[in-house]
């Protein structure tokens, strides 16, 4: 994994433009925290649904589907899944929570990768779950003469 040093960036000099972007920031960060102190309720709801959909559109990706409602379900922990596409569904939804709960706690570390890899295959009996791949990937290209590449 790759590491970065900041340390260079006290030895900079920041021109206005970058300074009154960094308060703008500052300014909106502000603004979240007064909506967070007023509005928790529909704050909580609206990540919910954006939990549902993430869910939906990253295990979509992936070729995993089942319905809206089993997804809502499966999201909401109302559920346990029926196959294997819905435990691969609740691993996800598992590992988007502990990213929702702490990710200001979480160091982007190999250790902390492989953990969330077991917790999303922890539905189903993966050997590979939480290790990483020990054998090359190959790809190759099969062209219309019948002829493969690299």
């Amino acid at each position: 994994m790759r590491n970065f040093n900041y340390s260079q960036l006290k030895e900079k000099l920041w021109d206005s433009e970058m300074l009154g972007l960094i308060a703008a920031i500052y300014k909106e960060t502000g603004k979240q925290e007064l909506y967070l102190k007023q509005r928790p309720d529909e704050l909580e709801k609206l990540v919910e649904i954006a939990k549902i959909q993430s869910t939906e559109a990253s295990n979509a990706i992936e070729g995993i589907r089942t319905t809206n409602t089993r997804i809502k379900q499966l999201a909401e922990e109302k559920t346990t899944p029926r196959n294997r596409d819905e435990q691969e569904i609740a691993g996800y939804r598992d590992v988007l929570n502990i990213i929702h709960e702490s990710f200001d706690a979480i160091p982007i570390t190999r250790n902390y990768i492989l953990q969330f890899h077991k917790i999303l295959y922890s539905h189903m009996n993966n050997p590979i779950a939480g290790q990483t791949k020990n054998v090359q990937n190959y790809i190759s290209a099969t062209y219309p003469d019948g002829h493969t590449g690299h």
